[in-house]
């Protein structure tokens, strides 16, 4: 079973995480949410209080299939202040493992070092000039060892893909078809 971490810092986009969390879970990923701060409550960007699995300071050295940041203006630059996240991610990059980011988080990715230019990536389209390279106008897009989404309304197509880079194709279909979602299709 693949194990997967969501850090979650105050701020973050509801949708996207709920979704990130959601699908990977259905389809039987070990998902991980951890906050970033003092609390394993966090708030969300439009104000629902989330209980993390843990602090990221408990569980932040263990191994990770793949790391995924959800995005949200605040939640980004709180998960971009954050610089034991970033020396995460540098990492899981060194490892060779999948790194994953939606909305203003795929910025992130870039600050951190761990997104090569040859790369293809997405993101929330008014962020298009901090990935600092030709942004791809789509709803999803995974090349090499990252997998990025565009806005909240591609939340469900972006974890959906993780889910299927990371547990294979029939299992993202049965997620999708059991979800009665034809984004797959």
């Amino acid at each position: 079973m693949a194990k997967v971490l969501v850090p979650l810092a105050n701020g973050f986009e509801d949708i996207e995480a709920v979704s990130i969390i959601d699908v990977l879970r259905r389809g039987g990923v070990d998902v991980v949410t951890a906050a970033i701060g003092d609390s394993i409550e966090v708030r969300s960007a439009h104000g629902i209080s989330m209980k993390s699995d843990a602090l990221f300071s408990k569980v932040s050295e263990d191994e990770y299939d793949a790391i995924i940041l959800p995005g949200g203006g605040e939640g980004t630059e709180n998960l971009r202040a954050c610089k034991p996240l970033i020396e995460r991610l540098r990492r899981q990059k060194e490892e060779d493992r999948l790194l994953c980011a939606i909305c203003a988080a795929p910025t992130v990715l870039v600050d951190a070092g761990v997104a090569d230019e040859g790369l293809h990536m997405t993101c929330y389209p008014s962020m298009m000039m901090e990935l600092d390279r030709p942004y791809t106008n789509v709803p999803v897009v995974s090349d090499g060892n990252l997998v990025t989404g565009q806005a909240p309304g591609s939340a469900l197509l972006f974890a959906l893909v993780v889910l299927q880079t990371l547990a294979g194709e029939s299992v993202a279909r049965k997620v999708a078809r059991g979800m009665v979602s034809d984004v797959l299709d």
